[in-house]
């Protein structure tokens, strides 16, 4: 997972970007069995947890796990007083991809406008600290993230 322009020189919009990006690493740990299901509550609360945990399931009930590369780009930061953010993101999955836990056999699938997803995200920063996003929705084949 590669994630582009983790500086923007404000501090606080920073820490929005490094927390998302631990959220977005802790799904993917999750799903490929590397890191226990609880991670997803210290980056997730709320909508986003709920929707983490859902997609964590679709690939348990598959038996699939993910494999590849997945570059983020094009993040930009709201701030909305001290405690909250919005956040939009685009990704490329032209190079991600999902394996069958059992064979190892990976599904690649042809590049498609629908490799590229736009994520619109809300955080909130919680008492120790961390910005946990609330909710997040995503938008496949989004043409504001097609190359």
């Amino acid at each position: 997972m590669t994630f582009e322009g983790g500086k923007s020189g404000d501090a606080v919009k920073d820490a929005v970007l490094a927390d998302s990006a631990e959220r977005m690493r802790a799904v993917n740990a999750v799903i490929a069995g590397t890191a226990p299901e609880g991670v997803l509550g210290h980056y997730n609360t709320g909508k986003a947890l709920e929707a983490a945990a859902s997609w964590v399931g679709e690939f348990e009930k598959a038996g699939a796990t993910v494999t590849g590369k997945v570059r983020y780009y094009d993040r930009e930061v709201t701030l909305d007083g001290k405690k909250a953010a919005t956040l939009s993101f685009c990704a490329d999955e032209s190079h991600g991809y999902s394996k069958d836990t059992e064979t190892g056999k990976v599904s690649k699938t042809p590049v498609s406008k629908n490799s590229y997803v736009f994520y619109n995200s809300r955080l909130e920063r919680n008492d120790a600290g961390t910005w946990q996003t609330t909710q997040i929705v995503s938008t496949r084949g989004a043409g504001q993230c097609q190359p």
